[in-house]
């Protein structure tokens, strides 16, 4: 993997959308990309990310939730937002090759009952997957 694209995929609570960002990455990507994840405030993998993604196919279950201080001093091809107050918040990264940002809607909203929560979850599943398959193609 040593020509492998380093990317990093932030989010807020490197819970959801950017677990589900790496997970799509990887997948699309294979042995072409090096990715992982991590958020300003880490909160821990949702277990409807982790759902969702299995019944797509793809398992993030061993995916881990970092703060992104852990990935500050690492070179990185891509650096990718997936959401604005991420976006605000994030840190520089100068052996980043690029920065990018797209926001999607965050799925570990509060107070959802559960059949707008998983549909929300498969929405959002749903966009980051067809994101993640341009991205691939893109690099």
């Amino acid at each position: 993997m040593a020509d492998a694209k380093r990317i990093l995929v932030l989010c807020t609570g490197n819970r959801c959308r950017s677990q589900m960002g790496e997970g799509w990455i990887r997948y699309f990507g294979g042995p072409d990309v090096e990715v992982y994840s991590a958020g300003t405030n880490p909160k821990g993998l949702h277990p409807k990310a982790v759902e969702v993604m299995a019944k797509a196919g793809v398992d993030i279950s061993g995916q881990t939730s970092d703060h992104v201080n852990r990935y500050l001093d690492r070179r990185f091809d891509l650096v990718v937002t997936v959401c604005d107050r991420a976006k605000e918040s994030c840190p520089v990264f100068p052996k980043a090759h690029k920065l990018v940002h797209n926001q999607f809607d965050d799925p570990d909203a509060p107070g959802l009952p559960a059949d707008e929560l998983d549909a929300l979850f498969v929405r959002v599943c749903g966009e980051v997957r067809d994101w993640a398959r341009e991205l691939v193609k893109s690099l």
